[in-house]
């Protein structure tokens, strides 16, 4: 099945608009691009959060320190898949989400997210690597 040019750029579009409800910080208003049956899963933790009131719950309830800023820092997409890498803080705690969208019918059906920690290079490659900031 070919994937016309339209049919990306609306996937992209959708998972953007995403973002930016997200970064409103009015996390029930994020349901506009949810699907009815949507559902969230984050393997680190083995949790699955099923429908768009238990996420804004989860959502709104996570301690913060202040409002939660949402940097896209790259998105591809397909018609029907799209990854995002996107950079998350409220002022004082920083973390990295890598999300992996699966749309249907012009939502979000789907959400699998990694949340992946920072941790020190290994001893023995100095030579070989260089400092990222």
């Amino acid at each position: 099945m070919t994937q016309g040019p339209g049919e990306i750029e609306a996937a992209a579009a959708l998972v953007a608009r995403f973002w930016d409800l997200m970064r409103s910080n009015d996390f029930t208003s994020v349901a506009a691009v949810l699907a009815e049956d949507f559902v969230l899963e984050w393997p680190q933790t083995r949790e699955r959060i099923r429908g768009a009131a238990r996420y804004a719950q989860m959502n709104q309830e996570y301690p913060a320190h202040g409002p939660w800023q949402f940097t896209l820092n790259r998105l591809i997409a397909s018609a029907t898949e799209v990854v995002t890498d996107v950079s998350i803080s409220d002022g004082v705690q920083s973390a990295r989400a890598l999300s992996f969208f699966t749309l249907r019918e012009g939502a979000i059906a789907k959400l699998v997210e990694f949340w992946p920690e920072p941790y020190a290079a290994a001893p023995g490659r100095g030579h070989l690597t260089e400092p990222m900031d």
